[in-house]
C-alpha cells in the first residue's frame, strides 16, 4: 500500500508530463469529426454583437489611454510653445501613405463597379434583405432562421420578411463630415450641421491622406504648425502666394498618382470581356485591398466611432453634433461617446449565413432554424463573390465552416 506522500509525488509528476501531439496547442479538434486542424486556420466564430445597452469594447485599454494623456500633458507643460514634428499631427501628409491612399481610392472604385455588376448585371446574384431589420441573405430563397429584431417581430415569431436587396444592402459605407482643415479646425460644431458636407468615411480618410477630389477641397500645408499652450498656431503662406502656387501646379484630377493619364476607356473594355468568375475574383480582391489599405491609413490618421451607435468621424476628434439616438443618449444630451474605431467600423462586413453546398441546401430549400448551428457565416461581399466563383480567402475559411455538412431536416435530432 503506497503512502500518501508517494501518491502525491506521482500525481504531481503526472500533471507535469507534456500533452500528446494530437492534444497540444498546435492542433485543434473541429466540429467533432475526429480530425485535428492545424493552428494555421483555427476555428473562429463570427464576433457576436454586443447588447444595445453596452458600450463597444475599447481598442486600446483605458489604462494606456490615461497614460498617454498624462504624457502629452507633461510634454505640453514642459514646453508650451513647440513645433509639432510628426505628421499628420503637424498638418503635413505622411509621404509613404500618399500612394496607399490612392490605392485604396482606386480599389474602392473597382469594388463598387464590380459589385454593381454582380448585383444588377446580366449574371446578377440573388440578394434578399429583410423588410424590418438589417438582415441580408445571398440566395434565391430567404432563410427561415428566426433572428429578426425589427418592429412587431414577436407576432411573426422572429421570422424575416424578405424582399429584393440592392448594392447598399450588401455593403453600406458610413458617412462622416468633411474636414477642409483637419488640424486648424478638427471638429464640426452643432450649428454647422447643415453647412458641412457629408461623404463616405473611407473616402474622407483617403482625402485626408493625400487624395485630391474637386468636390471636397482640403487645405494642404507645406510647413508644420506650432502648438502654443495646446492651441494650434499656423504660419502658412499668404493667400496671394497660395493662389500663384495653385496656378502653376497641375490639375490633380487629370493625372494619376504616378503622373500618367487615366485609362478609364481601356479598363471599361476589359471589364466587359470578363467572365462572372473573373469578375467575382477581382471584386473580392478589391474589397480585401481596400480593407487592408484602410487599416494601414488608420494607424496614422485618426478615426473615431461612437461607443453606442455606428456613427464614424475621420479626424483627430469627433464632431459635436447632437445626433446620437442609441442607449443612454439622454445622459449625453444626444452627443456621441467617441472612441477609437476599427476597420469593421469603417467598412462594416455585414455577415450572412453560409452553407457548403448552396445548390442543394440554400437555393432549393430555405435554411432551417433547427440547423443553424451547422451553418457558417461570412461577410456579404465574400459570400456574393464566392457564389460567383471566387476562391474563399484564408482569413474567412474558419468561420465559414467549410468542413461541415448540414444534416437533413429529419436528421438533425439524430446528430450528437
Amino acid at each position: 500500500m503506497p503512502s500518501a506522500g508517494l501518491l502525491a509525488r506521482r500525481l504531481v509528476s503526472a500533471r507535469a508530463e507534456p500533452l500528446p501531439r494530437s492534444l497540444s496547442a498546435g492542433t485543434r479538434w473541429m466540429h467533432g469529426r475526429g480530425e485535428p486542424q492545424d493552428e494555421e486556420f483555427p476555428y473562429a466564430d463570427v464576433p457576436r454583437p454586443g447588447r444595445k445597452q453596452e458600450r463597444k469594447p475599447y481598442v486600446t485599454p483605458m489604462k494606456a489611454l490615461i497614460r498617454r494623456a498624462k504624457e502629452e500633458r507633461r510634454v505640453r507643460q514642459e514646453n508650451p510653445c513647440r513645433v509639432l514634428e510628426h505628421p499628420p499631427g503637424n498638418g503635413l501628409l505622411v509621404p509613404h501613405l500618399v500612394e496607399v491612399a490612392h490605392q485604396v481610392h482606386r480599389a474602392r472604385e473597382r469594388f463598387l463597379a464590380g459589385l454593381t455588376r454582380l448585383v444588377k448585371g446580366e449574371a446578377a446574384m440573388p440578394v434578399k434583405r429583410c423588410r424590418f431589420c438589417s438582415e441580408l441573405h445571398i440566395g434565391n430563397v430567404g432563410h427561415e432562421i428566426r433572428t429578426c429584431e425589427g418592429p412587431q417581430s414577436g407576432s411573426r415569431n422572429s421570422l424575416h420578411v424578405w424582399q429584393p436587396g440592392t448594392v447598399r444592402d450588401v455593403v453600406g459605407f458610413p458617412y462622416c463630415y468633411h474636414l477642409s482643415d483637419r488640424v486648424g479646425k478638427p471638429r464640426v460644431v452643432r450649428k454647422e450641421k447643415y453647412e458641412v458636407p457629408r461623404l463616405p468615411a473611407i473616402l474622407e480618410l483617403c482625402i485626408q491622406a493625400g487624395v485630391d477630389i474637386g468636390r471636397y477641397p482640403t487645405k494642404r500645408r507645406t510647413r508644420p504648425v506650432y502648438s502654443i499652450d495646446g492651441r494650434i498656431a499656423d504660419f502658412e503662406l499668404d493667400e496671394e502666394e497660395e493662389s500663384l502656387e495653385a496656378e502653376t501646379s497641375p490639375e490633380p484630377s487629370l493625372l494619376s498618382p504616378t503622373g500618367s493619364a487615366s485609362t478609364a476607356d481601356g479598363s471599361e473594355q476589359t471589364e466587359q470581356e470578363m467572365t462572372v468568375r473573373e469578375l467575382g475574383s477581382r471584386t473580392l480582391q478589391s474589397w480585401l485591398d481596400m480593407r487592408s489599405g484602410a487599416a494601414r491609413l488608420m494607424r496614422k490618421y485618426g478615426v473615431v466611432t461612437c461607443g453606442y451607435c455606428p456613427d464614424v468621424q475621420v479626424g483627430p476628434k469627433g464632431h459635436k453634433v447632437r445626433m446620437c439616438k442609441a442607449s443612454k443618449h439622454q445622459q449625453r444630451d444626444g452627443q456621441h461617446a467617441w472612441q477609437e474605431a476599427t476597420v469593421d467600423d469603417l467598412v462594416p462586413p455585414n455577415y450572412v449565413w453560409h452553407v457548403r453546398d448552396p445548390a442543394g441546401a440554400g437555393d432549393g430549400a430555405p435554411l432551417a432554424n433547427e440547423l443553424k448551428r451547422y451553418y457558417g457565416k461570412a461577410p456579404a461581399v465574400v459570400e456574393l463573390c464566392v457564389r460567383a466563383g471566387a476562391q474563399v480567402p484564408a482569413q474567412y475559411k474558419s468561420m465559414m465552416r467549410l468542413d461541415v455538412v448540414p444534416p437533413a431536416r429529419d436528421e438533425y435530432d439524430l446528430v450528437a
